[in-house]
């Protein structure tokens, strides 16, 4: 939801489309410099949260951040950076703070990896205290970026916690792991990629999940979200995880397509965001034809 107005604003629009929870940027996803949250905006925020029972509420790192860059001086603002997500998003009680773990550029798979491991413990010994847990997102592997596969995710986590961070979470993502090569399509396909996940990185950890359709077909690992229904993912693979009794207690949250701002209402509820929702409601409470 857009945090224009103020972040309370995002609340009210989540509530008025009739969600339960919320992802919000807390600052501009496209910048480094972050506007400060007064005191008055973060209570406000929390009220409506608390008032609107509108929670738990995740925030999404901004695109920026590349912790696993070879360049010296951008690896260094993507850790303040992170840093202040996770400051700013512990202030507001979130549950966690959505991170891309990076991408390796002109180096290697490994070296890209060990440096974003790097990069979280420097960020997460700073924060011994922090609530909002990190939560690193399956990608689909676009490019050089990294945290397409669950080997590549364990290896980060495993590397991290190893040097005495506190537990890592993990954000799925319905676009990402069809894009990056990973079966929702049938029954067991579905069982043999969630065995996978528990295999490499564990069940456990995840702890959010983002409902988006494909534009790219399976295995393209390109990264270009649809509403729900008309691209690469399949609706009886939506179905799976919604049924999922493994994850019934988990926030899950759209990043589909918004209306074109030229013919959606000023004020209310985003029309296709009510589409994407309606078609995964119905979905869950009917059964499997």
């Amino acid at each position: 939801m857009s945090i224009a107005g103020g972040l309370p604003n995002a609340v009210a629009r989540a509530h008025a489309t009739g969600c339960d929870t919320l992802q919000v940027f807390t600052k501009s996803s496209g910048q480094w410099r972050a506007r400060p949250l007064s005191d008055a905006e973060i209570e406000a925020f929390r009220r409506a949260c608390v008032d609107l029972d509108v929670q738990p509420v995740l925030a999404h790192a901004s695109y920026l951040i590349n912790l696993g860059s070879p360049d010296d001086a951008l690896r260094t603002r993507s850790r303040t950076a992170l840093g202040e997500e996770l400051d700013r998003a512990d202030a507001l009680g979130l549950l966690g703070v959505v991170l891309h773990p990076g991408s390796y550029t002109t180096t290697s798979e490994a070296e890209g990896l060990a440096r974003i491991a790097e990069g979280i413990v420097a960020v997460l010994r700073e924060r011994p205290d922090r609530r909002t847990m990190l939560l690193l997102e399956h990608t689909a592997g676009q490019g050089t970026n990294l945290g397409h596969t669950f080997e590549q995710l364990g290896a980060i986590i495993d590397a991290a916690e190893a040097r005495g961070t506190p537990p890592i979470g993990l954000c799925l993502d319905t676009c990402h792991l069809v894009a990056a090569g990973y079966d929702l399509g049938s029954d067991a396909s579905y069982a043999r990629t969630m065995a996978e996940l528990e295999l490499h990185v564990g069940r456990h950890r995840v702890r959010a999940i983002h409902l988006n359709d494909s534009k790219a077909p399976f295995g393209s690992r390109v990264d270009r979200h649809a509403h729900i229904g008309s691209g690469h993912v399949g609706l009886g693979a939506f179905r799976r995880v919604l049924t999922d009794p493994r994850f019934q207690t988990l926030p899950m949250v759209l990043e589909t397509p918004k209306a074109d701002s030229r013919t959606a209402p000023a004020d209310g509820p985003d029309p296709m965001d009510l589409d994407n929702l309606n078609r995964l409601r119905q979905l869950m409470n009917t059964p499997d034809p």
